[in-house]
């Protein structure tokens, strides 16, 4: 089952949450090197959790961690560490919130050496899933397959975000840039969110 069919069968609170994400940010492309790098904590934060999960504490996380400002981020230190792990709005994992402050810094070199964070993403594609997990894994933390997937996924750089038949399918190929539209037209395995 798809994640656009599986809202279908969500209730209430539920279903507004996984709708509002699914029928306005997932699978559209994000041009702000900020939001790039907020999808890609929370795509790391929801391993081993639930997407709605995730969503509930996505406030929170923004509060925690300066709105995603990278610059920012980058420049945590210790205290900045600590006061991450004691905040319960957020998921307390010290992997993970190492992973962001690095991922952080890794960006801060990416858009120096490409001149944004979107540009070193459009400078590789397309690639494979595979190539995709390679490429993350050397130049990020706390990359795994699946993570890379459905942040890739989530941002329109790999297709399956949504079943061709979901009314949102072809909203996300009218904002993809032309060089990304045959990646989402081709068709994938349904994604896990």
């Amino acid at each position: 089952m798809s994640y656009c069919s599986a809202i279908e069968n969500m209730q209430g609170d539920k279903k507004a949450l996984h709708k509002g994400y699914h029928d306005k940010l997932y699978g559209f492309p994000i041009h702000d090197d900020n939001e790039l790098f907020c999808r890609l904590v929370l795509e790391i934060n929801q391993a081993g959790l639930s997407w709605e999960t995730i969503l509930k504490k996505e406030a929170t996380f923004r509060k925690a961690y300066h709105n995603f400002n990278i610059k920012k981020v980058a420049a945590y230190k210790e205290a900045d560490r600590e006061r991450l792990l004691a905040d319960p709005g957020i998921i307390r994992n010290r992997l993970k919130v190492n992973a962001a402050i690095e991922n952080a810094k890794a960006i801060l070199g990416l858009q120096k050496e490409h001149g944004s964070f979107e540009k070193w993403l459009e400078h590789h594609h397309p690639l494979t899933k595979e190539e995709w997990v390679k490429l993350f894994k050397k130049t990020f933390r706390f990359t795994g397959g699946e993570i890379v997937n459905e942040f890739l996924m989530s941002i329109g750089y790999l297709p399956g975000a949504h079943s061709p038949d979901c009314p949102v399918y072809k909203k996300v190929l009218k904002e993809k840039p032309s060089w990304n539209k045959a990646t989402a037209s081709q068709t994938s395995l349904s994604p896990s969110h």
